[in-house]
């Protein structure tokens, strides 16, 4: 099976504002672009990925990923319209892969364990990966011709079940689950071994 990834990011100055005792606005915002670039790296580097489509309006970003990624402007309207809008270019680029949505702030995110959870994946319609606390989302596939209808926000990965994903029986420890919110996510990715941008960026070494 192959597949298109959609991954999310938004204009970072905008981004992690629950970082905010943790970091200054300056180094949110490198950060924001940092676990994006990492995140898209890995995905890249998966072999079962196809093509990987970003959505942003960051200026920045859309430099950076330029030659790696197909870009889609963030149409606004928040994070479920930008998916829609990323699934359906995934859709048009690749009818025959399966869609999958991965979150942005995957830092410490390994090209096989994205692989493993899309090997999971490809043996149900629709598919979710919960976040390391298990209320959230961090992965969201379907197959090829079936409809991703992403429902992100509070209890997403229980809303994501009811309209039909199953929840994969990921690893507590994968890489695919530890999406970074809140400063103890931080030091969580640190320990798993963040990518060279989030390196940098924290400073790390």
């Amino acid at each position: 099976m192959r597949w298109v990834v959609v991954i999310p990011v938004k204009l970072g100055a905008e981004g992690k504002t629950r970082l905010a005792d943790a970091l200054s606005p300056g180094a949110r915002e490198r950060l924001v672009r940092a676990m994006a670039v990492d995140t898209v790296a890995a995905a890249c580097a998966a072999p079962s990925v196809h093509r990987v489509v970003v959505v942003t309006a960051d200026p920045v970003l859309r430099t950076l990923l330029a030659t790696s990624t197909d870009l889609v402007d963030d149409p606004g309207g928040g994070l479920n319209a930008a998916l829609r809008a990323g699934v359906e270019r995934a859709r048009e680029l690749a009818p025959d892969a399966g869609a999958a949505i991965l979150l942005g702030d995957l830092p410490a995110l390994r090209p096989d364990d994205l692989a493993d959870a899309l090997d999971m994946a490809a043996g149900h319609d629709r598919a979710v990966v919960a976040d390391a606390e298990g209320s959230g989302t961090t992965l969201l596939a379907a197959l090829p011709g079936v409809t991703l209808d992403p429902q992100f926000g509070a209890g997403s990965s229980s809303a994501h079940e009811r309209a039909g994903h199953v929840r994969l029986d990921v690893a507590a420890t994968s890489t695919v689950r530890q999406d970074v919110d809140v400063p103890a996510d931080l030091v969580s990715v640190e320990g798993l071994g963040v990518g060279p941008a989030t390196h940098e960026v924290l400073g790390l070494g």
